[in-house]
């Protein structure tokens, strides 16, 4: 009865290994759709990847729900912007998810901005200042050139915590930094008549896309970073535009158009939304189109 028993398991059994590969996947938690999309790229079918937050919202003002929590507690790797980007939920995911292998100074906690030199770095660190991160802007994603730093640590980290696929991300991440470069030379040649082009920002969130394009920023639309404008400061603003005119205001797609739209209708300059990750337009449906979305807006705001 006993052999009976094991010959009917068996199938089974074999079904179970067989279908072993598919559960192995690297699972990953991403805090931002641009990490979610480059972890895909370099992991392709051996990895389940998962966005904490989309592109139309806030990365700095998520609430840690339980759901976000549980996806914590299943990742084998928690891909993070760093630079304090997350510090208001993120912490608390981890905690609460009582995963140590993602916990940070583990293998299987990541942060992008820890791979870059960061911008904006403050030498006070006052919070009368507004929302200001003590290790610098936090906004790593909107020069893709951050992009090619940031993947090989990424792969290389993920061939530690999968050595069984580590050909594979090393594989994809060679075939995205080569795509990556080509695509460079191109925005760069559409983008040059950018190149010293004046231009406020409603929230200094593209410093690194201004060092990147040479876009000179002469105003921010918030007084203090991550507060709401007043009529009074965005009045001062617009009297500004005789001394030190702007060509175009800029904002990301997740912020509220109110404060660029107000400067926009007085000044006659064209309010332009950026897409600032995957999925903030309908257009930047990965990290290429995202970066060939940016360019084609920023052009087409400066008339040309």
């Amino acid at each position: 009865m006993r052999t009976l028993r094991s010959l009917l398991l068996l199938p089974l059994l074999l079904l179970a290994l067989g279908a072993s590969p598919a559960r192995a996947a690297l699972d990953i938690l991403a805090t931002v759709p641009e990490w979610a999309a480059l972890a895909q790229a370099l992991g392709g079918e051996h990895v389940r990847v998962y966005s904490a937050t989309h592109a139309l919202q806030d990365p700095h003002r998520i609430e840690a729900k339980p759901s976000l929590i549980a996806r914590a507690r299943s990742a084998r790797l928690v891909v993070a912007t760093g630079a304090e980007l997350e510090v208001g939920w993120l912490p608390v995911v981890l905690r609460e998810s009582g995963n140590a292998r993602i916990q940070p100074g583990q293998p299987g906690y990541f942060e992008a901005a820890a791979q870059v030199r960061l911008l904006e770095v403050p030498v006070v660190l006052d919070r009368a200042h507004g929302d200001v991160h003590a290790a610098g802007n936090p906004h790593v994603q909107t020069d893709p050139r951050n992009l090619l730093p940031i993947g090989e640590a990424l792969a290389a980290r993920m061939a530690e915590l999968d050595p069984a696929h580590a050909g594979a991300y090393r594989d994809n991440q060679r075939r995205f930094a080569e795509r990556l470069r080509a695509s460079l030379a191109e925005w760069e040649r559409i983008a040059a008549p950018l190149r010293g082009v004046p231009v406020l920002v409603q929230h200094r969130a593209f410093p690194y896309l201004q060092a990147w394009l040479g876009l000179r920023e002469v105003g921010a639309l918030e007084a203090k970073p991550g507060v709401e404008p007043g009529s009074a400061h965005l009045a001062g603003i617009v009297a500004r535009q005789a001394a030190q005119p702007a060509r175009m205001v800029l904002r990301a797609a997740y912020q509220n158009d109110g404060p660029s739209r107000w400067i926009a209708e007085r000044t006659g300059m064209p309010a332009v939304v950026l897409p600032f990750t995957v999925g903030g337009t309908p257009e930047a449906t990965d990290l290429f189109a995202l970066y060939g979305d940016t360019v084609r807006r920023l052009r087409q705001a400066l008339g040309e």
